[in-house]
């Protein structure tokens, strides 16, 4: 008789996510209160914000942000780390709560992981995306709180995804998370291109997070930049906020391009104005009267 017929035992479910945490029913609250209703009450309540981005180019993808880490009006950590790596091409931005980024984050790379050795390639992207929102998704409504950029190359070439813990998933060119968010989509809305050289990308994502810090209160510390390429990701660098935001004040502005010279026609045009008394000087008089001072009437017309 089979082991399993005498223990009762089955074997689990391989193929579907296995976060090893409590189902949406099992968290312990009081008996006969809602858990979102509990949780909304009862709940901490601690303002916390960041400064992460993302942006897809020509030669990868860049993530950046902030290393502050703050609870309220108290500085938890100046030098977190807010960009996760998953797998070798494959990283990620986290805001929200640190606590449930680091977790799901875990849960992330074993089933990517376990994933990988079942077909014997990494899943792309866009799966990676779709399992972390299918997980998290089934813990809507009880204040779990992850908003993630995932930022990886594969098959399709570099890609970038954004992910809430409410099971939101979108795709796009460029995502930027958290309460300095509004500040950092000023800066990248006005200097990206797809085009861009890497370097070009690399000042773009330092001011960008060296704006957002400097007007939001709740970023601050350092700037963390990674780029992902083909090859894997890289851990670029990471510069004081404080500093790199003085240095940006201290370059020179870019001059505006010089407007194209119009043509020689419209170098000088006739004056309005003079143009339309004329026009009503002459449907005032008729059509054979004109004036001694008119200067297309023929000079021997005068004489007489």
């Amino acid at each position: 008789m089979a082991l399993q017929d005498v223990c009762k035992w089955q074997a689990p479910d391989t193929q579907g996510p296995s976060p090893h945490l409590p189902q949406a029913g099992g968290w312990l609250v009081p008996r006969g209160c809602d858990p979102q209703t509990f949780l909304q009450i009862h709940g901490p309540r601690l303002a916390h914000g960041t400064t992460t981005l993302a942006f897809r180019f020509r030669h990868g993808v860049i993530a950046a942000a902030d290393t502050r880490s703050s609870c309220g009006s108290y500085v938890a950590c100046p030098a977190s780390c807010k960009v996760i790596p998953v797998h070798q091409h494959l990283l990620g931005t986290t805001s929200g709560t640190s606590a449930d980024c680091a977790t799901w984050y875990r849960v992330l790379q074993r089933e990517l992981r376990l994933r990988e050795l079942r077909e014997g390639q990494l899943p792309s992207v866009a799966s990676a995306a779709k399992l972390l929102s299918a997980m998290m998704s089934r813990y809507r409504g009880l204040d779990l709180c992850v908003a993630t950029a995932l930022c990886g190359w594969d098959r399709s070439g570099p890609t970038l995804f954004y992910v809430y813990s409410d099971g939101t998933r979108l795709q796009g060119d460029i995502f930027s998370v958290g309460s300095g968010s509004p500040y950092a989509y000023g800066v990248l809305d006005r200097g990206y291109h797809y085009d861009m050289t890497t370097q070009e990308a690399y000042a773009l994502a330092r001011c960008a997070v060296a704006h957002a810090t400097h007007r939001d209160a709740y970023s601050g510390g350092s700037v963390d930049l990674f780029h992902v390429r083909e090859s894997g990701w890289e851990h670029v660098s990471r510069n004081d906020a404080c500093v790199l935001y003085v240095e940006l004040q201290k370059l020179p502005e870019p001059e505006p391009e010089p407007e194209p010279e119009e043509e020689a026609s419209h170098a000088h045009p006739e004056p309005a104005t003079a143009h339309r008394a004329a026009e009503d000087r002459e449907l005032s008089m008729g059509p054979g009267e004109m004036t001694p001072g008119d200067s297309r009437m023929p000079a021997g017309t005068e004489t007489l």
